[in-house]
């Protein structure tokens, strides 16, 4: 009688234990599934140095843009410069194209702007080198210019 009263007693503690443990699984709440909202990220880094390259130029500005799902970040112009960006469709080198109705000297003082971030969901990496200011003034854009 010892031995029955004992072993139910450890049945039913074991059923006990498992309906807590499953009760436990089934009433703690869901981690909400991390999504990427209504937009894809468009966050970028911008930065204007002096140098001939990405490598070994000094950068002299940053600033940060963020154009999803409002224009936001420390650009002066975040407005302008996301609104220059949709309408180029992301592409850094028609925002960058010098314009060619501008007289500069061809001293080579070279001046680098850099893009690094998301644009619409993918990874955005650009350098492009201006042979100086001037030819980097022709060219400008609300984008780089901070």
């Amino acid at each position: 009688m010892r031995y029955t009263t004992g072993a139910i007693a450890l049945g039913t503690a074991l059923v006990l234990g498992t309906l807590a443990t499953s009760a436990q699984a089934v009433a703690a709440p869901a981690q909400p599934a991390r999504s990427g909202g209504l937009y894809a990220p468009s966050e970028l880094v911008l930065t204007v140095g002096q140098g001939d390259s990405r490598a070994n130029a000094t950068v002299q500005r940053a600033v940060s843009l963020s154009c999803m799902p409002v224009a936001s970040g420390s650009h002066p112009a975040p407005k302008a410069a996301c609104a220059e960006l949709r309408a180029a469709a992301g592409d850094f080198n028609t925002i960058t194209s010098p314009k060619s109705d501008r007289l500069c000297t061809k001293e080579w003082a070279p001046i680098v702007v850099t893009a690094d971030g998301v644009w619409q969901g993918k990874r955005v990496s650009y350098t492009y080198t201006y042979a100086n200011s001037c030819v980097m003034r022709a060219g400008l854009s609300s984008v780089f210019e901070f």
